[in-house]
Order: C-alpha cells, then structure tokens, then sequence
C-alpha cells in the first residue's frame, strides 16, 4: 500500500496549516487538537491511530520510541525532522514523501529529515 491509502492522525504539533494541505491532498485526516485530545498521552494516541487503521503525523520522537523500543503495535508513523519550523517548510517535506509514492509494509515509520533544500526519506519495516 502506499501512504495515500491510509487515514492519517496528526499530532498536536503539527500546524493546521499541514492538515489543510493533507486534507487538500485527499487524505482523511483525524486532527488531535481539533478532537480536543491535546496533551493526551502518546500511548494513548497511538492506540486510538490502530484502533482506526490510521498513520500517525508528527514532529515527535517518542512514538518512535513507542514502536521501536517497547514494541508497540502501529500502523505507520511519518516522524518530520526537524520539527516546529514553519508549516511551509513541514509541506514540502510531506510533499516531498508524497512523490515518491513508496510502497509500504503493513507496519512502518518512517524518518522525513529536511536539511536547506535537501530531503532524506527512511523507511523502517516494522513487521519484522
């Protein structure tokens, strides 16, 4: 499956800038701080993302630690570095992924680092 199969859920960190463009983009988008789940837990958040079947978008590093070090079920993460820079920066990096039409295992994150005009993508395969 590619990214654009799936529903999305964008932390509280991400600007309502990038969820306007997901949503432009055709992605179901569930937005943590319009539901009014800001500063859930992000155990608590994942779970309600695979509870959904939904990726999770975020500027956060520990729902990577989630997945990876305390083996947690997951869907799929996008972690954008570095983070809480200006939502334009955040698009053309999602935009960036987006062109790639990757496609991906049943469970994955993946790392979007953006340095000046540069853009590394990483996928980790999670089924492993």
């Amino acid at each position: 499956m590619k990214l654009t199969d799936y529903p999305l859920l964008t932390d509280e960190n991400i600007d309502s800038v990038v969820t306007s463009f997901l949503r432009a983009a055709g992605f179901d988008v569930l937005n943590v701080v319009e539901k009014g789940l800001q500063g859930s837990s992000d155990q608590s958040l994942l779970e309600l993302a695979v509870s959904q079947g939904r990726v999770v978008i975020t500027h956060d590093s520990d729902f990577g630690a989630l997945v990876i070090g305390q083996h947690q079920p997951v869907i799929g993460i996008v972690y954008l570095r570095p983070g809480h820079i200006d939502s334009q920066f955040t698009i053309e990096s999602l935009q960036a992924l987006l062109d790639q039409e990757l496609e991906l295992p049943s469970s994955f994150l993946i790392a979007v680092r953006r340095n000046g005009l540069d853009i590394t993508i990483r996928v980790r395969d999670l089924t492993r």
